[in-house]
């Protein structure tokens, strides 16, 4: 099932799909910050390595199917299957976004 994602996620998602962490990076505000796996990456530059990293380490695909707003925060569940320890699984993505930019993203199970 499709899902009808605001502009900003769904950049995300694409340059995601296409490994590329320079397009990633760029979707996000010059100070935003990004937690995953316990850990938070803050500003564009950390932004741009943490998904450089992340995409050399594993190959695997994102699929978004359920979205959701709770409080500020628009939440895209999504299916993540691949070459890692877990795999399937299905992740939430909790995205703030300011205007036309992502201003913060947490990735939990």
């Amino acid at each position: 099932m499709a899902v009808d994602l605001p502009a900003p996620i769904a950049a995300y998602f694409a340059a995601d799909r296409g490994r590329d962490a320079d397009a990633v990076a760029r979707c996000f505000a010059e100070d935003a910050v990004v937690k995953d796996e316990n850990r938070a990456h803050a500003g564009r530059e950390a932004i741009r390595r943490w998904k450089a990293d992340t995409s050399t380490q594993f190959s695997y695909t994102v699929a978004p199917f359920r979205i959701d707003t709770v409080g500020h925060r628009i939440v895209v569940t999504s299916h993540l299957t691949g070459n890692f320890p877990g795999s399937p699984i299905d992740l939430r993505y909790f995205f703030a976004l300011d205007g036309d930019r992502i201003a913060e993203l947490e990735i939990v199970p």
